[in-house]
Order: structure tokens, then C-alpha cells, then sequence
């Protein structure tokens, strides 16, 4: 009697568990942005095909926690620090303004573009702010709210790279001319405090005549 009531519960955690799997909850309260299934279409998270199952019901947003992102130039990327203030307009209301703070900041560059990839947060959105829409992003410097400046981080390269304020870089085999700011000289070579932001491939000595997108070399 035992072994069948041990059964018993098995089969009835077997049922309750199927019965489970009928209800579909969302890790979030948020919007449907988009229903993916019709009713009576087969969806599972086994495999997804182009004509066969379905690998979601729907898209969510939380549109109570909406970010902007940017790419920003590695130019102008040491100007930026965590939590920095920001002013957010869309182009869809270019008379409306957000509030806005600098929640990510990529951990790596991406050396296609020369840029790094920054997210920010509004502060607080409304009814008019719409998943996917264009917008503009203004940052407040530290200057303008009464802070003390942070140290920008600088970056040290050989004397021998740097010929009137510009270097060469190498990307995707093509040489790369970038200018840059020398502050400094000293026996560990030239103080660079804008143009790169570390990890480039550098052109130590560069051959005289070597012209912006050359290809190149390295050994």
C-alpha cells in the first residue's frame, strides 16, 4: 500500500508539474511590445525553427526603466565618468528634456569604430518616451556642477611614435593616423592624454612616406 501511494504522489507531481507548464509568467511586470504566437501555434524552448515552433510568446519592456545607447568616440570618451549627469531629448519631441546618468560604461572598445559603448538611464520617463526611438544625449561636465575635475587617464608611448601631434595605429591591416596630445616627455616616452585610450596596435617607428589607410603589417 505504501509503494502505491508513493506512486500515486509521483503521478500526481508528474500531472501538477504538465499543468504547470500551460501557464507562461513573465520574469517582469512590464508592456507587450510585440505578440510573436497566434492561437493554437506550437511554441517551446527545445529548438526554434523558421516554420516549425516558436521560441517565445512575446516581447516585454519595463518602460519605467528605459536607457539610452551611445557610442561614443575614444576621443572624447575620457571626458565621461561613471554616474555623470546627462540631459536626454528625442527626436520625435525635441521640446521635451529628460534627466538622465551615466548607468554602464563597456569594460572594452571597439576598435572598428574607435568608440566605446555607454548606456544611460532616465531618470524619470513618461508616456512620450517609446522603446527603440531616436534620441540625443547632452553631458553635464563636472565644471558645470560645481565639482573638482577627475584626473583623465593617460596612456604612455614611445617618442618615437608621435611626429607632429599624430600617431599611427593599426586596423584591420590598414594604417590608422590619429592625432593625439602630448603633455609630456620623459625617459619612459610621451605622456598621451587624448586621441587613445590603450590597446592599440602603435606604430613604434613609422617608415617615412606611410600614408592614412596603407596597408600594413605585423611582425
Amino acid at each position: 500500500m505504501r509503494a502505491q501511494v508513493e506512486q500515486a504522489e509521483g503521478t500526481l507531481a508528474y500531472a501538477q508539474s504538465q499543468l504547470a507548464n500551460t501557464v507562461i509568467r513573465a520574469p517582469i511586470a512590464g508592456t507587450i511590445l510585440e505578440r510573436n504566437v497566434e492561437k493554437g501555434e506550437f511554441v517551446t524552448t527545445g529548438f526554434v525553427g523558421d516554420k516549425g515552433a516558436k521560441g517565445y510568446v512575446v516581447s516585454l519592456a519595463n518602460l519605467n526603466d528605459l536607457q539610452v545607447e551611445l557610442d561614443i568616440s575614444q576621443n572624447d570618451f575620457a571626458k565621461l565618468r561613471p554616474d555623470q549627469k546627462a540631459s536626454v531629448t528625442t527626436d520625435a519631441y525635441p521640446d521635451r528634456k529628460y534627466g538622465g546618468q551615466i548607468a554602464e560604461i563597456s569594460p572594452e572598445a571597439n576598435r572598428q569604430k574607435a568608440t566605446v559603448q555607454v548606456k544611460v538611464k532616465i531618470q524619470d520617463p513618461d508616456a512620450y518616451l517609446r522603446p527603440e526611438m531616436n534620441a540625443s544625449v547632452s553631458f553635464t561636465s563636472s565644471a558645470e556642477l560645481g565639482q573638482p575635475t577627475l584626473a583623465q587617464p593617460v596612456i604612455w608611448v614611445p617618442a618615437s611614435a608621435v611626429h607632429d601631434g599624430f600617431v599611427f595605429t593599426v586596423l584591420d591591416g590598414k594604417a590608422i593616423r590619429r592625432k593625439v596630445r602630448a603633455e609630456m616627455t620623459s625617459s619612459e616616452g610621451v605622456r598621451i592624454t587624448s586621441g587613445l585610450v590603450g590597446g592599440e596596435d602603435l606604430i613604434v617607428e613609422a617608415p617615412a612616406g606611410l600614408k592614412e589607410g596603407q596597408k600594413v603589417q605585423i611582425k
